[in-house]
């Protein structure tokens, strides 16, 4: 299967969020069309049952989903994380990974059965061109569309990153974006409106889905100092991440590439591991 002041849902609602998944309509989203140099950070979980662990082709980190939590929806999350340093992994290809926190986009439900058509987020990007050179950026996104840039906004690896996402009223479906550069005192935020089914909110490092003349694609996992997520909230209180909710990432045979931690001993964070298969 392929795969974003706390309030619980209306039992009609989340009924009815099963039922379209179950009935396989959208419940996981499409990608855009193809165009040259755009990235899309949360096009889909891509996730595949494992024996015990859930495993994706495109994120590895923490998830919750509102069946797990007790009908709970997700009207603001937050998380802290340092940019990592990026080097090349393969000689003479390019590779691309971001972090990021999000609403919408993930696993429903702790078995990771049923998914969510929509994603709010923000992150930064680590990449490594053909030759081997890193660069950093960072973006935000509302998925169908790919992301945005943020414009002015320098990102080196080692910067404590903050990000937030929330809602500006419970039940508005507008929302606020903010990221900051903690270790360079810069700031972007921006409010958008977006219609979100508030069913699922994660804490992610990915390999983007990369939109290009060639077609769409997932991007190719450079090598990674392992950066550490801290401070994680849900309708602003810790985060509790369990480790049921972790997810892995593994590669077209199958081979786990990239594992979190355990939960850190306040449950708020964890650390992320590539090319790794324990963290």
């Amino acid at each position: 299967m392929e795969s974003k002041h706390s309030r619980s849902a209306a039992p009609g609602r989340v009924a009815g969020l099963v039922a379209v998944c179950l009935a396989g309509l959208a419940c996981f989203a499409g990608s855009a069309s193809a165009k040259p140099l755009l990235r899309s950070h949360g096009d889909a979980l891509k996730i595949k049952k494992h024996l015990n662990a859930n495993q994706s082709s495109n994120w590895f980190g923490y998830n919750q989903g509102t069946l797990e939590k007790g009908n709970t929806l997700f009207n603001s999350v937050t998380g802290d994380w340092t940019v990592p340093s990026a080097t090349q992994h393969t000689s003479g290809q390019a590779e691309s990974s971001s972090d990021w926190i999000g609403i919408g986009g993930g696993c429903i439900d702790a078995g990771c059965t049923l998914g969510d058509p929509t994603l709010i987020q923000t992150g930064t990007e680590q990449d490594v061109d053909a030759s081997g050179k890193a660069s950093y950026s960072a973006w935000w996104e509302i998925i169908p569309v790919p992301s945005v840039a943020i414009s002015n906004f320098p990102v080196s690896p080692g910067d404590h990153m903050h990000a937030a996402i929330s809602e500006i009223v419970p039940n508005s479906n507008v929302w606020t974006i903010t990221l900051q550069d903690v270790t360079k005192g810069t700031s972007f935020s921006t409010t958008v409106p977006y219609v979100s089914t508030h069913a699922t909110a994660e804490w992610i490092e990915e390999t983007p889905t990369e939109i290009g003349t060639g077609g769409v694609g997932l991007a190719a996992l450079p090598n990674l100092s392992n950066p550490s997520f801290t401070k994680g909230t849900v309708n602003g209180a810790n985060a509790n991440l369990q480790s049921s909710e972790a997810i892995q990432l593994i590669d077209s045979n199958g081979s786990v590439i990239g594992t979190p931690s355990a939960p850190n001993s306040t449950r708020d964070g964890f650390s992320a591991c590539t090319w790794a298969t324990s963290c």
